[in-house]
């Protein structure tokens, strides 16, 4: 056999893996979406525990919180891997393809492991939606079932630790029949409160359900009523409770070229200039939490990590769609804001860290969302605003979202321009006649929509090169992805 017929070999296989990895997420896709969401957890109990409970074959890190829990949760992986650790990440959502929501050793999972998967646990999808129909329950949903495939992709790979990122509250969540070793508890505030209850005490208990007899507990700093939750839930298993500005601190925190210093008040130690290669000033406030949770986890916060740990843990750190400077010239940044504390944070990072004080804006959320409070965090940056809408079926209908950013910005700034791609090249126009930026907003579907755009379009920047493209001038020819 030639050389070549061995690379068309391969070509062939990565087409066949594909190709399977496709019709399974398929298969996933013909469930109840993410957002029917069922209050239970004995689901997807019960399909673990029929194929030997592989989330016990690691040890786990697992997140919750209202916003910043899929940064902290790359972070702390990247750390995990600097120490030497195989890690396993589930996140969600995912920007362009489903693999994205799960990585090993800081990859996404292959197409032939995704696949591979799937056929393992499939038999006992079916076996579980069968006892729930005859039970006159939903079978399992997509969020159940994605759940299930995950913890098992994570199990056959195997990883040493997995760091699970909550779907959605904490006490019947799908990742809930794991049990972390050390919980992390990003700030709560008011999100998905039809589904989470409509006050921060009620979320708060709801997110304080993964936190299991013995864990350590790795908490931001929260509202009163918030933080009086989660102690009260510690107390009453046993665990241990470390709050940010009492038993660990943000220290210091300063701008610097491509990303920011900290300084880390820690348990064992105090981690002085800490290069953090991510934008935003909650972004720092997410890799301390990232560091301790790992500190916590490595030696129960007696043992100091290394400077070569934290240099090389931090510097491998990413964050997509978050405060993401993915094309030049004009600047264009994606930040999966969709929620008003999260504008909150985009609209002062805007200026912290890009020195911009005006923008054009493209916003495009989804139905149930509150827009409103998105468009009144982020008025005063907002120079004009694009409306449109991402190719979701849960996208709100772009005049719909209109009549509320006129209500909030006026009439005078605000374009509606349903079509996505139509939309971005409008509000890059505008931006390169202003001298300014745009910045894409609203959703993860909006995002990975826009990254489509920009691929084809030809302006997408490389990786590489994103992390300068705020700071330093970076050309089409080698910036292009």
């Amino acid at each position: 056999m030639s050389e070549h017929d061995d690379v068309d070999d391969r070509i062939l296989e990565s087409l066949e893996h594909a190709e399977a990895a496709r019709a399974a997420y398929e298969a996933l896709l013909d469930r109840a979406g993410e957002q029917a969401v069922e209050p239970r957890i004995e689901a997807t109990r019960r399909a673990v525990e029929l194929l030997g409970d592989p989330q016990r074959s690691y040890r786990v890190i697992h997140i919750t919180g209202t916003n910043g829990k899929g940064s902290t949760a790359r972070i702390a992986d990247a750390l995990l891997r600097a120490h030497g650790l195989r890690t396993g990440v589930l996140t969600s959502p995912h920007l362009e393809r489903v693999n994205e929501r799960i990585l090993i050793d800081g990859e996404p999972v292959s197409d032939e492991a995704f696949a591979r998967g799937y056929d393992d646990i499939a038999p006992v999808l079916e076996l579980v939606d069968a006892e729930l129909e005859a039970a006159g329950q939903r079978r399992l949903t997509f969020f159940e079932a994605f759940t299930v495939l995950a913890l098992s992709v994570l199990a056959d790979a195997p990883v040493d630790v997995a760091v699970l990122e909550v779907g959605m509250g904490g006490t019947w969540d799908s990742t809930n029949v794991a049990d972390g070793d050390v919980a992390v508890i990003t700030p709560i505030a008011l999100d998905h409160t039809n589904r989470l209850g409509s006050t921060v005490e009620a979320i708060a208990r709801e997110k304080a359900g993964i936190i299991k007899p013995d864990a350590i507990v790795v908490s931001a700093q929260q509202q009163p009523e918030a933080l009086a939750v989660l102690e009260a839930r510690a107390t009453e298993v046993g665990a241990r409770l470390l709050v940010e500005g009492r038993d660990f601190a943000l220290a210091g925190q300063s701008v610097a070229v491509g990303g920011q210093l900290i300084t880390v008040r820690g348990l064992a130690a105090e981690y002085i200039d800490q290069l953090v290669p991510l934008m935003g000033a909650h972004q720092g406030a997410n890799a301390t939490l990232a560091l301790i949770a790992v500190e916590a986890f490595l030696g129960g916060g007696s043992q100091a990590m290394t400077a070569e740990v934290l240099a090389d843990g931090f510097a491998a750190a990413t964050s997509p769609g978050r405060l993401d400077a993915v094309g030049a010239h004009p600047l264009v940044i994606l930040d999966a804001a969709h929620n008003p504390h999260g504008a909150a944070a985009l609209r002062t990072a805007l200026g912290e860290y890009f020195g911009l004080e005006r923008v054009t804006l493209v916003l495009g959320v989804l139905a149930g969302k509150d827009a409103t409070g998105v468009l009144t965090a982020l008025e005063s940056v907002v120079d004009e605003v694009v409306i449109t809408q991402s190719t979701s079926e849960r996208a709100l209908d772009a005049d719909e979202l209109a009549a509320q950013a006129v209500a909030v910005l006026g009439a005078d700034r605000v374009v509606v321009e349903p079509d996505l791609s139509t939309a971005v090249e409008a509000a890059r126009e505008a931006a390169t006649d202003r001298g300014g930026a745009v910045v894409v907003t609203g959703s993860i579907t909006l995002l990975g929509d826009v990254l489509g755009h920009a691929r084809e379009a030809g302006w997408l920047l490389r990786p590489d090169a994103r992390r300068q493209a705020a700071t330093v001038e970076v050309t089409d020819e080698e910036g292009q992805a």
